[in-house]
């Protein structure tokens, strides 16, 4: 029998979308609402689940950006062939986007016995959804926001595919909410923040989808719940992703940021009180 049923996973589906790319963490959000229906949450199948339905959420960016995408790829090919076209930002661009996806593929894949397990308790969870909102006022605060995408450089990439790591490590953190603010901090304006959040997270979601494939189908969830919940996941982020675009456009963090502490706060109640199983 399944560890999850085809309405659990429509359900799952929809926290997926919405909370992938807005800086909330999913992860965060998933756990919560697995624990709340009572599923496993450290269940290998249902971790498998999650990683696969967030492939249904990257291919909505791949959609959405598909003319951005075709164009850092078109440049990226050409300047393989012609040395002048080396000097393009969109070539540069591309090369960067996959240098600052190693560091986090080296730590995913070293500390995965940890992120599966203690360091997926509710718990950090919680405290990490608090302390990196935090993070995110700060960041607001102190960012500039002069720069935009086109004024991006090597470093800039580097820095915000690392701090992918902390979202990896502290779920809860939110890797959007990591990958926005270290980006901020480097005086990015919110909406290029944004936008370098999304390219970034296509290369190191979907490797973490795709990773985990074999253990959703082979340890418990069938191929009807995976269907409907990346599916739903992608729709749902497909939406998702036009409205934070247009939201960071015209506002500030601070919804966001309010909202992560009172569902921390909530999250921590429920745990201390013995409603949710860490």
């Amino acid at each position: 029998m399944s560890v999850i049923n085809i309405s659990q996973a429509a359900v799952l589906g929809v926290v997926e979308g919405v909370t992938e790319f807005l800086p909330v963490s999913s992860t965060g959000h998933l756990k919560i609402a697995e624990g709340l229906m009572n599923i496993p949450v450290d269940d290998n199948a249902v971790v498998g689940f999650s990683a696969v339905i967030q492939v249904g959420a990257i291919a909505a960016v791949f959609v959405y950006f598909f003319r951005d995408i075709a164009r850092f790829v078109g440049a990226w090919v050409r300047g393989l062939r012609n040395r002048e076209e080396r000097y393009h930002h969109d070539y540069k661009f591309t090369w960067w986007v996959i240098y600052a996806t190693i560091p986090i593929g080296i730590v995913g894949i070293a500390a995965k016995p940890l992120i599966d397990g203690p360091l997926g308790s509710l718990w950090v969870v919680a405290a990490s959804l608090i302390v990196g909102s935090g993070v995110m006022w700060a960041a607001d605060q102190m960012g500039r926001h002069k720069r935009g995408e086109d004024d991006t450089s090597f470093k800039d990439a580097m820095w915000v595919g690392c701090s992918q790591i902390l979202a990896l490590l502290f779920p809860g953190f939110s890797r959007s909410g990591a990958t926005m603010s270290t980006a901020l901090i480097l005086d990015l304006d919110r909406t290029a923040a944004t936008r370098l959040s999304f390219f970034l997270g296509l290369p190191a979601l979907t490797g973490a989808g795709l990773l985990e494939l074999k253990d959703a189908l082979g340890t418990g969830v069938g191929a009807g719940p995976l269907a409907v919940g990346t599916i739903v996941s992608f729709g749902i982020a497909y939406a998702s992703i036009a409205w934070l675009l247009r939201f960071v456009a015209r506002h500030s963090f601070n919804a966001f940021i309010t909202y992560r502490i009172i569902i921390g706060v909530l999250l921590l109640g429920l745990l201390g009180t013995g409603v949710l199983d860490s």
